[in-house]
């Protein structure tokens, strides 16, 4: 049974080696490159592609490894031949998830294992920054394309695509409806579940032309809101202003709009609008940002892991009970 689903799985699995490989020998010639330098301006377009590289692979593994894994042989009818002979539905089962799921993980490890690398002095000047520009590893976007947690989203990509293959049993619905859902999961989970795996850190900053560091508005409602320094590396979940009795000021008071600039008269000198709006902080306003520190990169990172690995198990658990279903 082993050997059978090497034959079915080798030409998928060695086509994404592959690509695996040329990625990695992109990122040996250009990573020594990247050791002391302070300036990464010029590495947008692959820090950019490594990013991409590593959410696209869990797609390309529920997809193009996971749904047909099953749905080959549902479509075809040779399932029915292997379980006419020594081998059980349990077996067969376990024999294609444990292959799948196996390789899945040394792939997304692999290169995850790469990227983390060659990214590291990039992440290591990201971390110190406490203004707006480069991405902490600890954000949304970078977060997931680095350390352990790509290892997750390959097993529970792959074993998704052979649940809902085993659920849809035709491989072009089963394709689309994985990719859907992945790509759902992907998106809710750094949204709604990751902010929370652990309680985010709550502080207030004084607010100075010095701090401010982003003010949003626009001509009809004047200014709207005001963002201050955050804490260096840090992943800021909210950045919001508070008058003095500790409420969130929504919209801003009236006697900072006439810090903006007057429609027409070009745009304003610099630091000129942060040093207007620091009367707040005369008036007892206040900024609280609420954030998740880099220090919980790795906590988080454990944690999101073990997320995944349980809605991993619990579709490899549907997917047992599933097969006894099948004809």
């Amino acid at each position: 049974m082993t050997w059978l689903t090497w034959r079915q799985f080798r030409f998928p699995a060695l086509s994404v080696l592959t690509g695996l490989i040329a990625i990695a020998v992109v990122l040996a010639i250009t990573g020594p490159d990247l050791v002391g330098r302070t300036d990464f301006s010029d590495q947008d377009t692959l820090f950019g592609g490594t990013i991409l590289a590593l959410y696209l692979l869990p797609a390309v593994i529920g997809v193009f490894w996971g749904v047909p894994m099953i749905t080959r042989e549902l479509e075809s009818g040779t399932h029915s031949l292997v379980w006419n002979q020594t081998i059980t539905r349990r077996r067969w089962l376990t024999t294609k998830l444990g292959y799948g799921v196996l390789v899945a993980m040394v792939a997304a490890a692999l290169l995850s294992v790469a990227v983390t690398w060659w990214a590291s002095p990039i992440d290591a000047l990201a971390a110190i920054q406490t203004d707006r520009g480069m991405l902490p590893r600890i954000s949304p976007v970078v977060f997931g394309a680095r350390g352990i947690v790509p290892i997750g989203y390959a097993a529970f990509a792959l074993v998704l695509g052979v649940a809902v293959g085993m659920l849809l049993r035709r491989t072009v619905a089963a394709m689309a409806v994985t990719l859907v859902t992945l790509a759902a999961v992907l998106l809710l989970v750094p949204a709604f579940v990751r902010p929370y795996l652990l309680p985010p850190q709550i502080e207030t900053a004084a607010i100075t032309g010095e701090n401010i560091t982003n003010i949003s508005g626009d001509n009809t409602h004047g200014i709207l809101e005001i963002g201050v320094r955050k804490p260096a590396g840090a992943w800021v979940l909210a950045n919001e202003t508070l008058d003095p009795a500790g409420n969130v000021a929504d919209p801003l008071p009236d006697f900072v709009q006439v810090c903006a600039p007057r429609p027409g008269a070009g745009p304003p000198e610099h630091g000129s609008m942060e040093t207007c709006l620091a009367q707040l902080g005369v008036h007892g306003y206040q900024q609280r940002l609420t954030f998740q520190p880099g220090s919980r990169f790795w906590p988080l990172q454990w944690l999101e892991l073990a997320l995944y690995l349980a809605m991993t198990a619990l579709l490899t658990w549907f997917c047992f009970r599933r097969v006894r279903h099948l004809s």
